[in-house]
């Protein structure tokens, strides 16, 4: 076997990692915390990335500022998530229930709409944050439907497979 290729390969892939952490280096060097403050929108998905990179605390920063600012929908589906989950934050699932809410009583042309009507379907549906609601469940999934969300489709499909196992 010649190992010269293997050698150059694991070579590339480790050069490939060194320049993968030295811009990730760069870019918390620049933190995410200068976009705390910012009154430009684009930080709201700025706010997604700095989450993914595990700053939770400026990406909370940021969610609860585009929240309280332009009352973003894809902020509050963030946040929510982040208090589900207990990611950089204390584990509240009543004030992730009430972002999800918030977001999902939104009108229906604002963006990310029938992603937080399907969000907050869930949650009606599984009780996290708030009362076990089916029936209002299943309104705001197939509102999330009709806004696109197949995902809700899925879920609906998943209730009615409960409920049917459960009059067997």
């Amino acid at each position: 076997m010649n190992t010269v290729p293997a050698v150059r390969l694991v070579a590339a892939v480790l050069s490939g990692a060194l320049i993968f952490t030295s811009a990730a280096g760069r870019a918390d060097e620049l933190g995410y915390e200068a976009y705390i403050d910012s009154p430009k929108r684009i930080k709201c998905l700025y706010g997604y990335v700095t989450a993914k990179t595990g700053n939770f605390d400026a990406a909370r920063q940021i969610f609860e500022d585009c929240v309280r600012r332009w009352e973003d929908i894809y902020s509050m589906i963030s946040l929510a998530q982040m208090y589900e989950s207990g990611s950089g934050v204390d584990k509240d699932l009543e004030r992730a229930a009430a972002l999800l809410k918030r977001g999902a009583e939104q009108p229906d042309d604002a963006s990310y709409v029938s992603l937080a009507r399907y969000h907050w379907g869930v949650a009606l549906a599984e009780g996290r944050g708030v009362a076990i609601d089916r029936q209002a469940a299943r309104e705001w999934l197939m509102s999330a439907s009709k806004g696109g969300q197949t995902e809700a489709d899925d879920y609906l499909i998943h209730m009615d497979q409960q409920a049917d196992s459960v009059t067997r």
